[in-house]
């Protein structure tokens, strides 16, 4: 299987099955983010067990970009720190900036070594216009981690 269709089938699983979609009762933080250019929504709970994400819940409708994005990011968080989700944040959004230079720190020999599922939305980066697809969800949770 080539890596391309690889990871063209670890973004239409977590659209068709995303992850972390239950309520959270009194969540510690909280955001709505949402996309005026093609209508994408996320909304994003967090609960937190000292500076640790305990629970995450992420509700969304719109293209299979942005919500298997929200599904990915959702796994990838939980267990992790404050400090942690700022690394990880500014890793993918590294790995989406068509402006960067450099490979944003991706191994090109270990598919899937530095952000798991997530480099799966690398290919993103040929459609500039649906960047913004991919990090409504990260935008999202900055958000929420300030308002928090």
């Amino acid at each position: 299987m080539a890596l391309d269709e690889l990871y063209r089938e670890v973004i239409l699983d977590h659209y068709r099955n995303p992850r972390n979609r239950k309520p959270i009762d009194s969540p510690d933080a909280h955001a709505d983010g949402h996309n005026p250019l093609c209508g994408d929504e996320i909304s994003l709970d967090l609960s937190f067990e000292n500076d640790t994400v305990a629970e995450v819940s992420i509700v969304g409708r719109g293209c299979s970009i942005s919500q298997s994005s929200a599904s990915m990011m959702s796994d990838a968080i939980k267990g992790k720190t404050r400090s942690e989700i700022a690394a990880l944040t500014a890793r993918f959004k590294a790995m989406m900036d068509i402006d960067a230079e450099g490979d944003a720190g991706l191994d090109p020999d270990r598919p899937g070594a530095t952000l798991g599922d997530l480099e799966a939305l690398q290919g993103v980066r040929k459609f500039p216009v649906r960047i913004k697809c991919a990090n409504l969800a990260w935008t999202t949770l900055e958000e929420a981690l300030q308002g928090s």
